[in-house]
């Protein structure tokens, strides 16, 4: 309790009280009586979903399908779809290694590889492989001249993965689409998890 006697040391001595100041202070600002390691440990509400909401968007953009869909917007731009010598290796870095290149035939069925990644190299392919799942939705692009977003699980190299991948319209032209640009990424199936299972979802870009 502020006692006269007290009231009038602190005048002479000119310090406010800590209740006062913080009373005066949270009329401008917020004033937060936790101790400083407490404010930087659990910030408040707000800047915590700033920070879970930035980072979201930074995880994002570190995805595969989505550095290799700003390249090819990036090489689309005013004519269509980007050529295939516009999405080259040297373009696309490390992420080369998860990507394939597919060149489209008439009938489509008849679409066949012609680059392919390191991470993604095949031996053969059976209708459940990475490979054929790719191929198998070629024909989808090509109706939709649409970028697509692949999700599920295959086999790679005799193992059951499960995999998020995309497939990009390439054309010399602008026009008809010739090739097409696949990138994947994939980890292993984990013991809860079965290949037999179906799992395939799509979503356009």
């Amino acid at each position: 309790m502020l006692t006269e006697d007290k009231a009038n040391r602190v005048h002479n001595s000119g310090a406010i009280p800590a209740v006062m100041e913080c009373s005066f202070r949270a009329m401008h600002t917020k004033c937060d009586k936790r101790p400083p390691f407490e404010i930087v440990m659990f910030p408040e509400t707000d800047e915590l979903s700033n920070i879970i909401s930035d980072t979201v968007k930074v995880v994002f953009k570190r995805r595969l399908v989505d550095r290799v869909l700003r390249l090819w917007t990036e090489m689309a731009r005013g004519q269509g779809f980007p050529r295939r010598d516009q999405i080259e290796p040297s373009k696309l870095g490390v992420d080369w290694r998860n990507c394939l290149v597919i060149a489209v035939q008439s009938p489509v069925q008849l679409s066949y590889l012609v680059a392919v990644g390191e991470n993604l190299s095949f031996t053969h392919c059976p209708a459940d492989s990475l490979e054929g799942v790719l191929l198998s939705h070629v024909p989808q692009v090509l109706s939709q001249r649409r970028c697509l977003m692949i999700e599920g699980r295959a086999r790679l190299r005799e193992v059951g993965i499960v995999y998020r991948s995309a497939l990009y319209p390439l054309s010399g032209d602008g026009i008809a689409i010739d090739h097409v640009l696949a990138a994947a990424s994939y980890r292993p199936l984990r013991e809860n998890e079965h290949l037999r299972t179906p799992l395939v979802r799509t979503k356009w870009l």
